[in-house]
Formats: structure tokens, sequence, C-alpha cells
């Protein structure tokens, strides 16, 4: 029906991919380590690109990274890295792959000192969602204090391609931090 289209953040009015990312999980909070490890591979890959070629190659990186096993990925050899890199499914930059083969490693480390990793990352956000009130997406910044500490603890850790920025956008994927504009159908329903 004509005018009841739900209105949605401008950003995602791309292609369909872009939009059921949008509504479905976009902000949603996560609690499932597996999610927040495919989403530490996937921002990682999207450093210096943009977010619509990642999502186009998700299901390559499902593929190649083991369905986003932590415990997979933190085995791949050397062998296995050098096929993957010849996938036409994913961005085949061979830093960002040794990087989330690194990751994986460092994300099994942080779920055994801390029990799981979502246990570690809430806690930079005092364990619930920062529900901004943004009307442009112009107000939504590229990093925040949330995302500068995070980054700087992973980094500490020896976790690569997680700059504040790269955070921030993992933040916003995984839900701890909720940056629908104010008139999108996402923030009102996540304030009921």
């Amino acid at each position: 029906m004509a005018g009841h289209e739900k209105v949605r953040c401008g950003w995602c009015l791309k292609f369909d991919e872009y939009v059921r990312y949008h509504d479905e999980e976009w902000g949603v909070p996560v609690h499932d380590d597996r999610v927040h490890f495919e989403f530490l591979v996937l921002e990682g890959a999207q450093a210096g690109l943009s977010w619509s070629t990642i999502l186009k190659k998700r299901e390559g990186y499902r593929k190649a990274f083991a369905d986003f096993d932590p415990v997979k990925v933190a085995r791949f050899t050397e062998a296995k890295i050098e096929k993957i890199l010849l996938d036409p499914g994913i961005v085949r930059n061979r830093l960002k792959v040794y990087g989330a083969v690194n990751n994986a490693k460092r994300f099994l480390e942080v779920q055994k000192e801390f029990g799981s990793f979502d246990k570690y990352i809430w806690q930079f956000v005092g364990n619930k969602p920062i529900v901004n009130r943004r009307k442009t997406l112009s107000e939504i910044p590229p990093t925040t204090p949330e995302s500068d500490a995070l980054s700087k603890d992973l980094i500490k850790r020896g976790f690569k391609f997680v700059g504040s920025t790269v955070i921030y956008a993992h933040m916003q994927a995984c839900g701890l931090v909720n940056d629908h504009l104010v008139d999108c159908w996402r923030y009102s329903k996540s304030r009921q």
C-alpha cells in the first residue's frame, strides 16, 4: 500500500541485501560469540572499502572462514590461507586474511580470559546498548570514546584491523550502539 512504506536510515536503500541487513541485524544486540567473530572478520575486511562491497561477499567469507568458527580459523595453515587468497568470493587482501586468522587466535584468548568474547566486549558500554538520538547521517561520528577504548584494548591484545573506526562499525553492527536515526522504524522498535 502506498504511503505505508517503513522509514529507514538512508544509507541502506541502495539494494535489497542492505535493506535486509538494516532491518534484521544492524543495531540489534548480539550476545553470540560466533556472530561477534563474524563481524570482526567482516569489519576488518571492510577497512578502506565500502560496507556494501563486503555485504555482497558475505557468503564467500562464510565459506572461506569456516562459517566464522574462530577455533577452526585459528588453525588455518599457510596452505589454507594461500587457497583462501585465490577465492574471488572474498576481498583477496593478504594482510586482512592473515589478520583474520590472527584475530581468531586472539579471540580465543579473550574467551578463555573472560568466559566469552561477549562478556568482554559489552563491558565497554556498561553492559547495555548506547542508544543515540541522531536525526541525520552526518551526526553519526566515525569513532567515540567507547570505540577508542575498545580499539586500544584490542590492539594491546594483539588484534589486527581493529582501529577505532572499524570497531565503532562493529559496535553499531552488533547493537552495542544503536545509531538508527530517530525517524527510522528500527529506532522506534528498539525503544519499546
